[in-house]
Protein backbone atom coordinates (compact mmCIF):
# COMPACT_ATOMS: atom_id res chain seq x y z
CA UNK A 1 0.00 0.00 0.00
CA UNK A 2 1.14 3.44 -1.32
CA UNK A 3 2.19 5.67 1.59
CA UNK A 4 2.20 9.70 2.37
CA UNK A 5 5.34 11.26 2.52
CA UNK A 6 4.26 13.40 5.77
CA UNK A 7 3.86 11.89 9.37
CA UNK A 8 0.61 12.21 11.05
CA UNK A 9 0.56 12.92 15.09
CA UNK A 10 -3.32 11.36 15.77
CA UNK A 11 -4.38 12.49 18.79
CA UNK A 12 -7.58 11.24 20.81
CA UNK A 13 -9.04 14.19 22.06
CA UNK A 14 -11.43 12.01 24.67
CA UNK A 15 -8.81 10.31 26.35
CA UNK A 16 -5.74 12.34 25.76
CA UNK A 17 -3.37 10.02 23.83
CA UNK A 18 -1.24 10.78 20.91
CA UNK A 19 0.69 8.37 18.40
CA UNK A 20 2.76 9.50 15.26
CA UNK A 21 1.79 7.29 12.22
CA UNK A 22 2.93 7.72 8.71
CA UNK A 23 -0.88 6.58 7.11
CA UNK A 24 -2.09 5.21 3.88
CA UNK A 25 -3.91 7.33 1.79
CA UNK A 26 -7.48 7.29 2.64
CA UNK A 27 -6.19 8.53 5.81
CA UNK A 28 -3.76 11.13 4.16
CA UNK A 29 -7.21 12.49 2.49
CA UNK A 30 -8.63 12.68 5.97
CA UNK A 31 -5.81 14.60 7.31
CA UNK A 32 -6.19 17.10 4.32
CA UNK A 33 -9.40 17.79 5.27
CA UNK A 34 -11.60 16.21 2.74
CA UNK A 35 -13.29 13.90 5.27
CA UNK A 36 -11.98 15.99 8.65
CA UNK A 37 -15.76 17.14 9.45
CA UNK A 38 -16.61 13.40 10.32
CA UNK A 39 -14.51 12.91 12.69
CA UNK A 40 -12.84 16.24 14.46
CA UNK A 41 -14.94 15.72 17.41
CA UNK A 42 -13.11 13.34 18.60
CA UNK A 43 -9.88 13.40 16.76
CA UNK A 44 -7.29 16.16 15.99
CA UNK A 45 -4.54 15.18 13.53
CA UNK A 46 -1.12 17.52 13.58
CA UNK A 47 0.87 17.02 10.65
CA UNK A 48 4.52 16.45 11.52
CA UNK A 49 7.06 17.34 8.80
CA UNK A 50 9.44 14.59 7.44
CA UNK A 51 13.06 15.31 8.38
CA UNK A 52 14.50 15.57 5.21
CA UNK A 53 18.02 14.08 4.11
CA UNK A 54 20.97 16.60 3.82
CA UNK A 55 21.92 16.85 0.61
CA UNK A 56 25.42 15.64 0.00
CA UNK A 57 27.90 16.56 -2.65
CA UNK A 58 31.15 15.14 -3.52
CA UNK A 59 34.05 13.83 -5.49
CA UNK A 60 34.58 10.23 -7.53
CA UNK A 61 37.71 9.46 -9.00
CA UNK A 62 38.92 5.93 -11.18
CA UNK A 63 42.57 7.24 -10.22
CA UNK A 64 43.79 7.35 -13.83
CA UNK A 65 47.38 6.77 -15.04
CA UNK A 66 48.06 8.45 -18.26
CA UNK A 67 49.77 11.18 -20.07
CA UNK A 68 49.19 14.49 -19.36
CA UNK A 69 47.90 15.66 -22.51
CA UNK A 70 49.44 18.87 -22.79
CA UNK A 71 52.94 18.24 -21.58
CA UNK A 72 53.54 14.10 -22.49
CA UNK A 73 54.29 13.68 -18.75
CA UNK A 74 52.84 10.80 -16.61
CA UNK A 75 53.73 10.25 -12.67
CA UNK A 76 54.77 7.05 -11.17
CA UNK A 77 51.87 4.92 -9.65
CA UNK A 78 52.80 5.23 -6.39
CA UNK A 79 53.00 9.72 -6.91
CA UNK A 80 49.52 9.53 -8.45
CA UNK A 81 48.31 7.66 -5.29
CA UNK A 82 49.62 10.23 -3.02
CA UNK A 83 48.01 12.63 -4.69
CA UNK A 84 44.60 11.11 -4.61
CA UNK A 85 44.91 11.02 -0.71
CA UNK A 86 45.78 14.31 -0.82
CA UNK A 87 42.74 14.97 -2.73
CA UNK A 88 40.72 12.88 -0.51
CA UNK A 89 42.15 14.78 2.42
CA UNK A 90 41.67 18.11 0.50
CA UNK A 91 38.20 17.08 -0.35
CA UNK A 92 37.34 16.59 3.81
CA UNK A 93 38.89 19.66 4.80
CA UNK A 94 36.47 21.77 2.70
CA UNK A 95 33.08 20.27 3.85
CA UNK A 96 32.71 17.88 1.06
CA UNK A 97 30.33 15.03 1.95
CA UNK A 98 31.50 12.11 0.15
CA UNK A 99 34.70 10.62 -2.43
CA UNK A 100 34.67 7.54 -3.56
CA UNK A 101 36.85 5.40 -6.08
CA UNK A 102 36.20 3.50 -8.98
CA UNK A 103 37.19 -0.16 -9.48
CA UNK A 104 39.08 -1.05 -12.44
CA UNK A 105 41.30 -3.15 -13.97
CA UNK A 106 42.84 -1.09 -16.85
CA UNK A 107 46.93 -0.22 -17.63
CA UNK A 108 45.50 3.60 -17.33
CA UNK A 109 43.77 3.16 -13.68
CA UNK A 110 45.68 2.70 -10.36
CA UNK A 111 42.43 1.97 -8.51
CA UNK A 112 42.00 -2.13 -8.84
CA UNK A 113 41.51 -2.34 -4.92
CA UNK A 114 39.20 0.71 -3.69
CA UNK A 115 39.22 -0.79 -0.46
CA UNK A 116 42.83 -0.83 0.26
CA UNK A 117 43.31 2.90 -1.39
CA UNK A 118 40.00 4.03 0.92
CA UNK A 119 41.46 2.68 4.03
CA UNK A 120 44.58 4.88 3.32
CA UNK A 121 42.35 7.77 3.21
CA UNK A 122 40.19 6.93 6.42
CA UNK A 123 43.21 7.57 8.51
CA UNK A 124 43.85 11.43 6.75
CA UNK A 125 40.04 12.04 7.21
CA UNK A 126 37.49 12.95 9.77
CA UNK A 127 33.84 13.35 8.59
CA UNK A 128 33.92 12.37 4.79
CA UNK A 129 32.33 9.33 3.74
CA UNK A 130 33.87 6.41 1.98
CA UNK A 131 32.54 4.74 -0.86
CA UNK A 132 33.88 2.34 -4.34
CA UNK A 133 32.60 4.15 -7.13
CA UNK A 134 31.52 1.28 -8.21
CA UNK A 135 32.62 -2.17 -7.29
CA UNK A 136 32.27 -4.92 -10.12
CA UNK A 137 30.44 -7.20 -7.63
CA UNK A 138 29.53 -9.86 -10.60
CA UNK A 139 33.05 -10.52 -10.58
CA UNK A 140 34.03 -10.13 -7.26
CA UNK A 141 32.99 -12.62 -4.50
CA UNK A 142 30.48 -10.85 -2.04
CA UNK A 143 32.07 -12.21 1.43
CA UNK A 144 35.41 -10.90 0.44
CA UNK A 145 33.43 -7.27 -0.32
CA UNK A 146 31.83 -7.65 2.71
CA UNK A 147 34.40 -8.44 4.72
CA UNK A 148 36.72 -5.85 3.11
CA UNK A 149 34.25 -2.55 3.45
CA UNK A 150 33.51 -3.52 6.91
CA UNK A 151 37.12 -3.24 7.88
CA UNK A 152 37.26 0.22 6.53
CA UNK A 153 34.10 0.76 8.11
CA UNK A 154 35.80 0.39 11.16
CA UNK A 155 38.91 1.99 10.23
CA UNK A 156 36.67 5.06 9.33
CA UNK A 157 34.53 4.89 12.57
CA UNK A 158 31.73 4.22 10.35
CA UNK A 159 32.24 6.01 7.08
CA UNK A 160 31.88 3.30 4.24
CA UNK A 161 30.04 2.74 1.84
CA UNK A 162 29.23 -0.03 -1.05
CA UNK A 163 27.81 1.13 -4.65
CA UNK A 164 27.67 -1.99 -6.37
CA UNK A 165 27.40 -2.40 -10.35
CA UNK A 166 27.55 -4.83 -12.90
CA UNK A 167 30.59 -2.39 -14.08
CA UNK A 168 31.34 -0.37 -17.78
CA UNK A 169 34.06 -2.63 -18.58
CA UNK A 170 34.59 -6.08 -18.94
CA UNK A 171 38.41 -7.01 -18.37
CA UNK A 172 37.69 -8.42 -14.64
CA UNK A 173 35.47 -11.44 -15.63
CA UNK A 174 37.90 -13.01 -17.77
CA UNK A 175 40.62 -12.33 -15.16
CA UNK A 176 38.97 -13.94 -12.30
CA UNK A 177 37.39 -16.68 -14.26
CA UNK A 178 33.88 -15.53 -14.84
CA UNK A 179 31.97 -16.07 -18.58
CA UNK A 180 30.37 -12.77 -19.76
CA UNK A 181 27.24 -14.65 -20.92
CA UNK A 182 26.60 -15.15 -17.18
CA UNK A 183 26.83 -11.18 -16.75
CA UNK A 184 23.09 -10.49 -15.55
CA UNK A 185 22.83 -13.85 -13.77
CA UNK A 186 26.35 -13.40 -11.89
CA UNK A 187 25.36 -9.84 -10.45
CA UNK A 188 21.45 -10.74 -9.11
CA UNK A 189 22.97 -13.79 -7.41
CA UNK A 190 25.89 -12.20 -5.69
CA UNK A 191 24.20 -9.12 -5.04
CA UNK A 192 21.47 -11.32 -3.05
CA UNK A 193 24.57 -12.89 -1.21
CA UNK A 194 25.98 -9.12 -0.11
CA UNK A 195 22.32 -8.26 1.18
CA UNK A 196 22.39 -11.13 3.49
CA UNK A 197 25.37 -10.47 4.50
CA UNK A 198 25.04 -7.20 6.37
CA UNK A 199 22.12 -8.28 8.26
CA UNK A 200 23.08 -11.97 9.31
CA UNK A 201 26.70 -12.66 11.18
CA UNK A 202 25.87 -16.28 10.02
CA UNK A 203 24.81 -17.36 6.84
CA UNK A 204 23.44 -19.90 5.01
CA UNK A 205 23.15 -19.83 1.03
CA UNK A 206 24.09 -21.57 -2.32
CA UNK A 207 23.94 -20.50 -5.97
CA UNK A 208 25.52 -21.40 -9.33
CA UNK A 209 28.76 -19.04 -9.21
CA UNK A 210 29.81 -19.62 -5.33
CA UNK A 211 30.30 -22.72 -3.24
CA UNK A 212 27.27 -22.39 -0.98
CA UNK A 213 27.27 -21.18 2.45
CA UNK A 214 26.17 -23.31 5.59
CA UNK A 215 25.50 -21.35 8.89
CA UNK A 216 29.00 -19.49 8.15
CA UNK A 217 29.81 -17.16 10.34
CA UNK A 218 31.80 -13.58 8.52
CA UNK A 219 33.57 -10.95 10.51
CA UNK A 220 34.45 -8.70 11.11
CA UNK A 221 31.23 -7.08 11.49
CA UNK A 222 30.91 -3.04 10.44
CA UNK A 223 29.99 -0.45 12.68
CA UNK A 224 27.01 0.93 10.68
CA UNK A 225 24.07 -1.43 10.56
CA UNK A 226 23.73 -2.27 7.85
CA UNK A 227 26.73 -1.00 6.35
CA UNK A 228 25.32 1.08 3.25
CA UNK A 229 25.04 -0.51 0.02
CA UNK A 230 23.85 1.82 -3.32
CA UNK A 231 22.93 0.31 -6.37
CA UNK A 232 24.84 1.93 -9.18
CA UNK A 233 23.34 1.87 -12.73
CA UNK A 234 23.95 3.74 -15.98
CA UNK A 235 20.21 3.70 -17.61
CA UNK A 236 19.36 0.01 -17.81
CA UNK A 237 15.00 0.08 -16.35
CA UNK A 238 15.94 -3.61 -15.61
CA UNK A 239 18.73 -2.33 -12.71
CA UNK A 240 16.70 0.64 -11.90
CA UNK A 241 13.74 -1.49 -10.82
CA UNK A 242 15.70 -3.88 -8.99
CA UNK A 243 17.01 -1.26 -7.14
CA UNK A 244 13.28 0.41 -5.80
CA UNK A 245 11.97 -2.80 -5.23
CA UNK A 246 14.82 -3.88 -3.08
CA UNK A 247 14.90 -0.26 -1.72
CA UNK A 248 18.59 0.30 -2.22
CA UNK A 249 20.09 3.73 -2.30
CA UNK A 250 20.32 4.53 -6.40
CA UNK A 251 23.32 6.15 -8.10
CA UNK A 252 22.15 6.78 -11.70
CA UNK A 253 25.04 7.98 -14.00
CA UNK A 254 24.20 10.60 -16.33
CA UNK A 255 27.39 11.03 -18.49
CA UNK A 256 25.74 11.26 -21.79
CA UNK A 257 23.04 13.00 -23.28
CA UNK A 258 20.28 15.31 -21.90
CA UNK A 259 19.89 14.84 -17.97
CA UNK A 260 16.04 15.35 -18.56
CA UNK A 261 16.36 11.92 -20.14
CA UNK A 262 16.72 10.05 -17.24
CA UNK A 263 13.35 11.64 -15.29
CA UNK A 264 11.43 8.40 -16.60
CA UNK A 265 14.29 6.23 -15.31
CA UNK A 266 14.11 7.75 -11.45
CA UNK A 267 9.99 8.14 -11.61
CA UNK A 268 10.00 3.59 -12.26
CA UNK A 269 12.39 3.85 -9.43
CA UNK A 270 10.67 5.63 -7.07
CA UNK A 271 7.69 3.52 -8.61
CA UNK A 272 9.12 0.12 -8.21
CA UNK A 273 10.11 0.99 -4.54
CA UNK A 274 6.41 2.16 -3.70
CA UNK A 275 4.69 -0.85 -5.22
CA UNK A 276 7.19 -3.21 -2.92
CA UNK A 277 5.99 -1.41 0.20
CA UNK A 278 9.21 0.80 0.80
CA UNK A 279 8.44 4.52 2.13
CA UNK A 280 9.05 7.07 -0.72
CA UNK A 281 10.91 9.46 1.50
CA UNK A 282 13.49 6.40 2.52
CA UNK A 283 14.20 6.26 -1.55
CA UNK A 284 17.04 7.96 -2.01
CA UNK A 285 19.02 9.30 -5.16
CA UNK A 286 22.56 10.09 -6.23
CA UNK A 287 23.50 11.37 -9.33
CA UNK A 288 26.91 11.02 -10.84
CA UNK A 289 28.65 13.29 -13.70
CA UNK A 290 31.57 13.98 -15.26
CA UNK A 291 32.86 17.56 -14.83
CA UNK A 292 35.57 20.38 -13.63
CA UNK A 293 35.70 23.39 -12.15
CA UNK A 294 37.86 26.62 -12.97
CA UNK A 295 37.37 30.32 -11.50
CA UNK A 296 36.07 31.14 -14.79
CA UNK A 297 34.50 29.40 -17.00
CA UNK A 298 36.76 29.93 -20.14
CA UNK A 299 39.87 28.48 -18.00
CA UNK A 300 37.75 25.29 -17.30
CA UNK A 301 36.56 24.33 -21.06
CA UNK A 302 40.57 25.27 -22.05
CA UNK A 303 42.31 22.99 -19.01
CA UNK A 304 39.37 19.64 -18.91
CA UNK A 305 38.80 19.51 -22.49
CA UNK A 306 42.23 18.18 -23.95
CA UNK A 307 42.38 15.31 -21.08
CA UNK A 308 38.76 14.39 -21.39
CA UNK A 309 39.19 14.16 -25.31
CA UNK A 310 41.74 12.08 -24.93
CA UNK A 311 39.86 9.73 -22.71
CA UNK A 312 37.10 9.54 -24.96
CA UNK A 313 38.38 9.52 -27.74
CA UNK A 314 40.62 6.28 -26.88
CA UNK A 315 37.45 4.72 -25.28
CA UNK A 316 35.42 5.69 -28.36
CA UNK A 317 37.82 3.87 -30.73
CA UNK A 318 37.12 0.51 -28.49
CA UNK A 319 33.89 0.78 -28.65
CA UNK A 320 33.02 2.55 -32.10
CA UNK A 321 32.23 6.00 -31.29
CA UNK A 322 33.10 8.89 -33.41
CA UNK A 323 35.67 11.51 -31.67
CA UNK A 324 34.58 13.82 -29.40
CA UNK A 325 35.18 17.70 -30.85
CA UNK A 326 35.34 21.11 -28.83
CA UNK A 327 31.79 22.41 -30.05
CA UNK A 328 30.38 19.16 -28.63
CA UNK A 329 32.13 19.24 -25.42
CA UNK A 330 30.79 22.85 -25.38
CA UNK A 331 27.07 22.07 -25.83
CA UNK A 332 27.36 19.06 -23.44
CA UNK A 333 28.23 21.80 -20.81
CA UNK A 334 25.19 23.72 -21.32
CA UNK A 335 22.46 24.04 -18.49
CA UNK A 336 20.47 21.26 -20.08
CA UNK A 337 24.26 18.95 -21.26
CA UNK A 338 25.32 16.56 -19.34
CA UNK A 339 28.97 18.08 -18.10
CA UNK A 340 29.20 20.25 -15.23
CA UNK A 341 31.81 22.35 -16.46
CA UNK A 342 32.58 25.58 -15.56
CA UNK A 343 33.06 28.03 -12.69
CA UNK A 344 31.21 27.97 -9.76
CA UNK A 345 28.08 29.49 -10.70
CA UNK A 346 27.45 27.78 -13.28
CA UNK A 347 28.07 24.53 -11.57
CA UNK A 348 25.20 25.80 -8.56
CA UNK A 349 22.93 26.31 -11.57
CA UNK A 350 23.33 22.98 -12.76
CA UNK A 351 23.18 21.41 -9.71
CA UNK A 352 20.08 22.70 -8.50
CA UNK A 353 18.86 22.54 -12.43
CA UNK A 354 19.05 18.93 -11.93
CA UNK A 355 17.48 18.96 -8.75
CA UNK A 356 14.55 20.81 -10.11
CA UNK A 357 14.30 17.49 -12.20
CA UNK A 358 15.24 14.34 -9.89
CA UNK A 359 14.63 15.77 -6.14
CA UNK A 360 17.71 13.41 -5.44
CA UNK A 361 19.88 13.63 -2.71
CA UNK A 362 23.44 13.28 -3.73
CA UNK A 363 25.61 14.68 -6.31
CA UNK A 364 28.93 13.46 -7.14
CA UNK A 365 30.85 14.86 -9.81
CA UNK A 366 34.28 13.11 -11.64
CA UNK A 367 37.33 14.62 -11.00
CA UNK A 368 38.86 14.44 -13.63
CA UNK A 369 37.83 12.59 -16.75
CA UNK A 370 41.73 11.85 -17.85
CA UNK A 371 45.13 13.27 -16.32
CA UNK A 372 45.00 16.39 -15.19
CA UNK A 373 47.84 18.31 -13.18
CA UNK A 374 47.57 18.21 -9.58
CA UNK A 375 47.37 21.67 -8.52
CA UNK A 376 44.37 22.17 -10.50
CA UNK A 377 42.68 19.30 -9.16
CA UNK A 378 42.89 20.65 -5.55
CA UNK A 379 41.42 23.95 -7.15
CA UNK A 380 38.83 22.32 -8.18
CA UNK A 381 38.35 20.23 -5.29
CA UNK A 382 38.23 23.30 -2.91
CA UNK A 383 36.07 25.81 -5.19
CA UNK A 384 33.30 22.80 -5.42
CA UNK A 385 33.74 22.23 -1.51
CA UNK A 386 34.00 26.57 -0.15
CA UNK A 387 31.53 28.16 -2.88
CA UNK A 388 29.50 25.72 -4.74
CA UNK A 389 28.33 22.85 -1.75
CA UNK A 390 27.09 25.63 0.49
CA UNK A 391 24.95 27.39 -2.03
CA UNK A 392 23.80 24.54 -3.58
CA UNK A 393 22.63 22.90 0.30
CA UNK A 394 21.74 26.05 1.26
CA UNK A 395 18.94 26.48 -1.85
CA UNK A 396 17.98 22.37 -1.53
CA UNK A 397 16.85 23.08 2.22
CA UNK A 398 15.07 26.26 1.43
CA UNK A 399 13.22 24.29 -1.26
CA UNK A 400 12.41 21.41 1.49
CA UNK A 401 11.20 23.80 3.70
CA UNK A 402 8.54 25.53 1.92
CA UNK A 403 5.44 24.56 3.41
CA UNK A 404 2.92 23.08 0.87
CA UNK A 405 -0.55 24.16 0.88
CA UNK A 406 -3.11 21.89 1.91
CA UNK A 407 -6.78 22.07 1.48
CA UNK A 408 -8.90 23.64 4.34
CA UNK A 409 -11.62 21.55 5.84
CA UNK A 410 -14.89 22.05 4.28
Amino acid sequence: MPFCLQQVRLIDLQVGVSSLIRPPNALCDLVCGRSFRLCKTRYRFDIVPTPTRPFELGIYSFVELTPDPVTGVMVSPAERLADLIEEIELADQVGLDVFAVGEHHRPEFVSSAPAVILAAAAARTETIRLSSAVTVLSSDDPVRVFQNFATLDLLSRGRAEIMAGRGSFIESFPLFGYDLQDYDELFSEKLELLLKLRTSEHVTWSGRHRPALEDAGVYPRPLQEPLPVWIAVGGTPQSVVRAGTLGLPLALAIIGGEPERFAPLVELYREAGRRAGHDPAQLTIGINSHGYLADDAERAVEESFPSVQAVMNKIGRERGWPPLTRRQYEASRSLRGHLAVGNPDEIVEKILFQHEIFRHQRYLLQLSVGTLPHDKVMRAIELLGREVAPRVRAEIERRNSTPKRTPSPQ
